[in-house]
């Protein structure tokens, strides 16, 4: 078990190698004390901030900045008095000494103790519910968010391709959730060879929705973002990507259900043949199958929401075509194809390596 985990990091630390040209923008907080209103060209607004700087070597000094108010809500910045605010710094001059050498820009609104609030309350009812388990399950999430992005992010921007790059990282979160989380057995290698070869059809399945339906990538304004500033890089293939990890966590759902019901099975009645563990498998499959795509279905339609409500002002055929509305349905439809594929997958693999002896 030992042996396993540190050639699991040695493949971690391998593939993090490419994050070492990364390249962040500095940026500091602050705390509006005083705004004045201003009159500006076109009808627009101007705020006059005075912000004091929280962080950094220029803490405790205060700045005055200009905030425009464009009315369009999607873009601006409409401060009060006693907000926290992000600051981008950009130095004005080679030798920055002072606060003079500095320009400073408002560069959003502070959001993380919203973020730090519900983080404490998730961690704190997985330990209280989970115990040991929920402690795990915590653990496996932070290997895969510092997968995704301290090996996949860099890898793709590297050039990496974002369809290899993806399924490398679902290998590993895979491998470490389901062992982290069921321990180092048949069950747990069942669930993670059915979740791994699910994986790899919703890779097929992505490149062949985006060739067939003729999406482009650019579903949204991200997509924009990154293309100004990295027009290099594959879209359709970082499409691609996207369905493979979006389909992820509901393939691996189903695979560890199917695989752990097969054990419970195997274990009550260690009699039965591989026939019948894989026809128990599959009766729980097909219950699971409904909820967990729907539940996939749900997701992409709750994170669309707005798109959905377009629907009732335009031309249902110029609808079901715009790119981002095609993209949507063809990322849900390919998640549940992956999902109804899984369930056979696991059934007979769980019943196979369960039956055996050793």
């Amino acid at each position: 078990m030992k042996k396993f985990f540190i050639v699991l990091m040695i493949l971690f630390l391998g593939t993090c190698v490419y994050c070492a040209e990364n390249v962040v923008l500095p940026a500091q907080k602050g705390v509006v004390q005083e705004i004045n209103y201003v009159d500006g060209e076109n009808n627009q607004v101007k705020q006059d901030v005075s912000v004091k700087v929280l962080t950094g070597e220029f803490r405790g000094q205060t700045v005055f900045l200009e905030n425009m108010l464009t009315g369009n809500p999607a873009y601006d910045i409409l401060l009060s008095k006693g907000d926290r605010v992000v600051l981008h710094v950009e130095p004005v001059s080679e030798f920055v000494q002072d606060v003079d050498d500095v320009e400073f820009f408002i560069s959003d609104i502070e959001r993380e103790r919203g973020i730090y609030v519900f983080s404490f309350i998730f961690f704190a009812l997985l330990l209280a519910i989970g115990r040991k388990k929920g402690l795990l399950s915590f653990l496996s999430i932070l290997a895969t968010v510092g997968l995704i992005f301290f090996a996949l992010t860099p890898m793709i921007l590297n050039g990496v391709s974002p369809i290899l790059a993806s399924l490398i990282i679902c290998v590993l979160a895979t491998i470490v959730t389901v062992y982290l989380v069921g321990g180092f057995n048949r069950k747990s290698t069942s669930a993670v060879l059915g979740t791994i070869l699910s994986v790899a059809m919703a890779a097929l399945l992505s490149l062949l929705a985006v060739k067939i339906a003729s999406l482009t990538g650019f579903a949204g304004e991200e997509s924009m973002f990154l293309y100004t500033a990295r027009s290099d890089l594959d879209f359709e293939g970082i499409l691609s990507a996207s369905v493979i990890l979006a389909a992820l966590g509901a393939v691996m759902d189903t695979s560890v259900s199917i695989a752990s019901t097969v054990n419970e099975i195997y274990q009550t009645d260690n009699a039965l043949s591989v026939k019948d563990l894989f026809t128990s498998g599959m009766n729980v499959g097909k219950d699971i199958i409904g909820t967990m795509s729907n539940t996939l279905i749900l997701v992409y339609l709750g994170s669309s929401l707005p798109l959905v409500l377009l629907s009732n002002n335009i031309d249902l055929t110029k609808f079901f075509n715009l790119n981002q509305v095609a993209t949507e349905i063809t990322s849900a439809l390919v998640g549940s194809i992956v999902i109804l594929v899984c369930v056979p997958i696991t059934a007979i693999i769980s019943a196979y390596f369960i039956k055996r002896k050793k």
